[in-house]
């Protein structure tokens, strides 16, 4: 065996080498096992995203203010973006079960870069209308339907054994610590520079990303057998979904959830940011403080490995409620920025157990279907929340809408933990891997990247 010193890249000379005294031997650092080339692409194109993407979302509602819209402007804005994703959720999810999932990935970041530079150049004009908004912000959502399964299904696909939590774990800290420096970078420059510079900066980020996916190896991945066809295939993951009581449950308590989320904000956030904080930079600062909360949950699960995963997660949905309590009394910036930060805490230690679980238990060839039927249920009723968000405001006040929603949260949650099953599923030791020299193995048996979703992803 060849030794450092005797490689050609080793800093160590050959006279040090022949000397009679062993010197010391420097040796390079080693990444972690659980870190191989793939993840470290997926990691990275996934950061690039969340930059852009946290200060988008910004970006878009202030640029339908601009245009003279109101709270039903931006409901209406962000529902065309939620509902194809919705309706496109499902095929996505058996397109990427059948296709190579770095391929089906590229196509959506191209998809969504062309969306989101023609969204700019709309603005930049300032000749932006309501329903041309709304045609673009659908492009892009079609988009993210087809890329979330297949990021998913990769990104699980992409690590195995005893350290897939910690890898989980470190993957969504490099997710949200991107997120905390675009949300906050998109309030400031949506101030100094107006919304079409954000947009410009969201489509470069997603060309960007696209060129990093493209570069995924995928030899390791074992091989599909061919279905029966795309409803044979929604069957299987159909049947893969109900026949388990914890995954079906949660999921459909994060379809309340999610939408109730949704509709704080893209609208109530950012309308009591303009009329009670100031602007912009607070509500991105808000922002970034729930990206450090989610950080700080991502570290705290590199080291904790809670035996009853969906057990303590669950448990950990219920301060997702405070923002929305804070924004109906409405707390001053400090107050919310806090409630941001404890939620983002929580929702990353629910996150990090939620992708545990579906690994565990998930087999590897049907994980994009399961994870679109996840996706689908948890985003389902988000175009009903965000359109219906004005006319709630109108009928019940705005701090009795945000009231309700955040009762509501609570309320879900608690009948959530009546299941067995998600009090009771554990973590399963895992057997040593043998050595394949395949960086993508099979798996024996998210959220994930650039999750749209307000709450379990993304970015």
């Amino acid at each position: 065996m060849t030794s450092p010193a005797d490689s050609p890249d080793s800093p160590v000379s050959s006279s040090s080498s022949s000397s009679s005294s062993p010197s010391p031997v420097p040796t390079r650092a080693r990444r972690p096992e659980w870190a191989g080339r793939n993840y470290l692409l997926l990691t990275a194109a996934t950061v690039v995203t969340n930059l852009g993407t946290h200060g988008a979302l910004i970006a878009t509602t202030w640029a339908v203010f601009d245009s003279g819209g109101d709270a039903g402007d931006v409901g209406l804005v962000a529902m065309a973006r939620f509902l194809p994703l919705v309706l496109f959720l499902l095929v996505g999810g058996a397109v990427a079960d059948r296709l190579p999932r770095h391929r089906v990935m590229v196509a959506a970041n191209a998809l969504n870069c062309v969306s989101q530079a023609a969204f700019a150049a709309l603005v930049l004009s300032g000749e932006a209308r309501i329903w041309q908004m709304m045609v673009l912000t659908a492009l892009c959502g079609t988009g993210q339907a087809f890329f979330n399964p297949a990021a998913e299904g990769m990104l699980l696909a992409t690590v195995s054994g005893e350290q897939a939590s910690k890898a989980f774990a470190v993957f969504r800290m490099a997710m949200h610590g991107a997120s905390i420096g675009g949300a906050a970078l998109g309030g400031a420059l949506v101030a100094f520079v107006g919304p079409g510079w954000v947009l410009v900066i969201d489509a470069v980020a997603f060309a960007v990303a696209g060129g990093l996916r493209a570069f995924l190896d995928v030899k390791g991945v074992p091989e599909r057998a061919p279905g029966g066809g795309l409803f044979s295939d929604l069957k299987e993951g159909w049947q893969e979904f109900v026949g388990r009581p914890w995954l079906w449950s949660i999921v459909a308590q994060f379809s309340v959830v999610v939408g109730l989320i949704g509709a704080v904000e893209a609208v109530y956030g950012p309308l009591v940011a303009r009329e009670e904080l100031g602007g912009a930079r607070p509500w991105g600062f808000a922002l970034a403080a729930y990206g450090v909360g989610t950080v700080a949950g991502a570290v705290l699960m590199t080291r904790w490995k809670p035996r009853r995963m969906l057990f303590v997660g669950t448990l950990c949905v219920f301060p997702i409620a405070l923002p929305s309590a804070a924004l109906a009394v409405p707390l001053p910036a400090i107050g919310l920025t806090a409630a941001m930060f404890v939620s983002g805490v929580a929702i990353e230690v629910f996150g990090v157990s939620w992708m545990t679980a579906m690994h565990q238990e998930i087999p590897e060839e049907k994980l994009s279907r399961v994870s679109a039927y996840d996706w689908f249920g948890s985003t389902a009723l988000l175009p009903l929340t965000t359109a219906l968000a004005g006319p709630a405001e109108g009928a019940f006040g705005r701090s009795g809408a945000l009231w309700g929603a955040a009762a509501l949260m609570v309320v879900v949650t608690a009948l959530v933990l009546l299941v067995p099953d998600v009090r009771n599923l554990t973590r399963r030791p895992h057997a040593p891997a043998e050595p394949t020299g395949k960086e993508l193995p099979a798996l024996p048996s998210p959220r994930s990247a650039d999750a749209e979703s307000p709450v379990r992803g993304n970015g």
